[in-house]
């Protein structure tokens, strides 16, 4: 007998997954706008739409509790969640929390993890409605399931960018990248220790940008009262080389974007510089920034810029023309998603 081949996952990686997985889903209702394929699905409520999304995150692989508070831990998992909705325009409403807990996590424990998930949840305005509980062999995981409201005519996709759209971010990149590694580093060097002190002095601002990310509610309100619509937007969870390829495989588009605009902290490029690290492959690989990527007409230039909120990194050009990273001496370098290569 002939056994059948095995194709590891790692082949297709999380995107090529997905679309294998997703693209034998047939839609049996008619109010499923759209099911997989972008930061939320959208079901039709008439003049409105519901949004829909569900995002995981499993102990040892999306997080380490040796160094996580749980009240942070409780934060992001509520951040992450709400900024799928708010990548394509929404306003979240409700979430939907699930937990796998295993036997070495206390009920204490679970107490500072829903005091975070109620901080953040408070502060953008939604509701936790309930979830469900379960015991996990593997340590602690946690599923947020987050909704939100919009106006059909104000639902952004990843598949809206036009040539000369400007490409637009909404705060620096690769900070939470090197928190990581920070954490990390100190990790191991205090490994043995019996009284370990890490050292975190001056980098203060890149471990709050991994262990507590905020959502950019704030940027897209401002957006609204410019009256500027984002015509495609994504979150920034895997990279902004990851994240653009993205928004232009299903605008069917090209990007150039200018490495001299990239936004990159100064404490992201000391301790990149210390850790000997390139600042440049912290911001387009890094991922974990939770920031949101997104495109507006070239003809809202001048209210993007006197908006003062979000840097301009690029613009959008034909598909033909690929993803492309321009160095400052005019080089141009082929993105990918996960390097970048001549």
């Amino acid at each position: 007998m002939t056994k059948s081949k095995s194709t590891e996952i790692a082949s297709l990686g999380e995107f090529g997954l997905i679309d294998r997985l997703t693209s034998r889903l047939k839609r049996r209702n008619p109010s499923t706008l759209m099911g997989a394929g972008d930061d939320a699905a959208i079901i039709d409520l008439g003049e409105e739409v519901m949004l829909l999304t569900t995002d995981m995150l499993t102990e040892g692989i999306d997080f380490d509790l040796s160094y996580f508070p749980l009240k942070h831990l409780g934060y992001k998992s509520i951040v992450r969640g709400v900024n799928d909705i708010l990548a394509m325009n929404g306003q979240p409403t409700q979430v939907v929390v699930a937990l796998g807990v295993s036997a070495k996590i206390s009920v204490e424990a679970l107490d500072e993890l829903y005091e975070g998930m109620e901080t953040a949840a408070e502060e953008l305005g939604v509701d936790i409605v309930g979830g469900d509980t379960t015991a996990s062999m593997n340590g602690l995981i946690i599923t947020i399931t987050a909704t939100g409201r919009a106006k059909k005519e104000d639902v952004v996709y990843r598949s809206g960018a036009k040539e000369h759209d400007l490409i637009c971010i909404t705060s620096n990149l690769g900070a939470a990248y090197m928190g990581l590694h920070l954490l990390e580093r100190e990790k191991r060097v205090l490994k043995d220790v019996e009284n370990p002190e890490p050292k975190f002095s001056g980098y203060e601002y890149l471990l709050e940008r991994y262990l507590k990310p905020r959502a950019r509610r704030g940027v897209l309100d401002a957006l609204r009262e410019e009256g500027i619509r984002p015509t495609s937007m994504i979150d920034l969870s895997d990279g902004l080389a990851s994240d653009l390829r993205q928004i232009c495989h299903k605008s069917q588009c090209g990007a150039r974007i200018y490495l001299e605009r990239i936004p990159i902290a100064r404490q992201t490029s000391e301790l990149a510089e210390e850790m000997h690290i390139d600042p440049v492959i912290a911001a387009l690989n890094g991922g974990e920034d939770h920031e949101l990527l997104f495109t507006v007409p070239l003809d809202m230039q001048e209210k993007i810029m006197r908006l003062g909120l979000v840097d301009v990194i690029g613009h959008i050009t034909r598909e033909e023309s690929g993803v492309v990273l321009v160095t400052p001496d005019g080089e141009g370098i082929a993105l990918k998603a996960q390097a970048f290569d001549r």
